[in-house]
């Protein structure tokens, strides 16, 4: 088959958020240092990069097994942890490695401020997504977690509702949920506590992808974020394809001569997708 000769250049803003970049610095550190770390969940939503770090020492647990540990340390990773997962590291004298990200901590302390208040907290997220348990957690399981407009209208609501939402939601899709209450009479104090650095990338990938005649995005199946871009880049460039590794990219995508941008998740690390780079240009 001739060669062809794509042009191809990744996206400068895509890749790894500050928050995961903060968490695989701490886990790299440590596991320089002493050859095994634990890991509460995914360190991120990416499996090419679990794995990596599965490599180079990482173990991953979930709650349970962190219940039978003891005197060890244990990293928790961007997405934070309930205080439930605090009490328990106490009592079984386990050294927490908090690599929560900046972002996600301080929301959990402006929702437990509200519940503190007594408030009515709503939060606009995703059911059992560790972030959201995280932000649960911090009201006793009391806040309501809803997905979108016709799942929080079918509760029952207070006059007075508190707005809360996960850090990597669309601000659009939060103000509109926001000014639909409204309209409905309802009074919302609405809390915008998303992540700038996410929710950014919506209109950065909306220029990316359409200078380019196919798009390749590069994430993990598992990432949220992941699904919401994916979207954002077809509805841009219907020539969007997504992978998670260079084993699903396939040439016949492709017409000789074309361009291809490539882009990602914040969960994505960058030597992914150089990886799907090297293996366009070789085609």
């Amino acid at each position: 088959m001739p060669a062809l000769h794509l042009s191809v250049r990744i996206d400068p803003n895509s890749g790894f958020c500050f928050g995961v970049i903060y968490a695989i610095q701490m886990a790299e550190d440590l596991l320089d240092e002493q050859g095994y770390l634990y890991c509460l969940g995914d360190i991120v939503h990416n499996d090419e990069e679990v794995q990596r770090l599965e490599a180079r020492g990482l173990r991953i647990i979930c709650h349970d097994r962190l219940a039978e540990l003891r005197d060890e340390a244990v990293l928790i990773r961007a997405h934070g942890e309930p205080p439930a997962t605090y009490q328990m590291a106490l009592e079984n004298n386990l050294t927490l490695i908090d690599a929560s990200c900046p972002v996600v901590l301080k929301l959990q302390n402006r929702i437990k401020t509200s519940y503190d208040r007594k408030e009515k907290i709503f939060i606009y997220g995703k059911h059992g997504h560790a972030e959201v348990l995280g932000l649960l957690g911090q009201t006793s399981g009391d806040a309501v977690v809803f997905e979108n407009l016709d799942e929080l209208l079918s509760h029952e609501l207070p006059d007075n509702i508190t707005l809360y939402s996960q850090t990597t939601k669309s601000t659009n899709s939060f103000y509109n949920i926001k000014d639909q209450l409204e309209t409905r009479g309802y009074q919302v104090n609405a809390n915008d506590t998303i992540c700038r650095q996410v929710s950014n990338r919506d209109k950065d990938l909306r220029r990316f992808a359409a200078q380019y005649d196919q798009i390749v995005f590069v994430s993990g199946t598992k990432s949220s974020n992941g699904k919401v871009l994916y979207q954002v880049c077809r509805e841009t460039n219907p020539q969007t394809h997504f992978i998670s590794n260079v084993a699903e990219i396939d040439s016949s995508w492709f017409q000789p001569g074309q361009s291809v941008g490539i882009c990602g998740a914040t969960s994505t690390p960058m030597w992914l997708m150089e990886q799907v780079r090297d293996r366009l240009l070789s085609l």
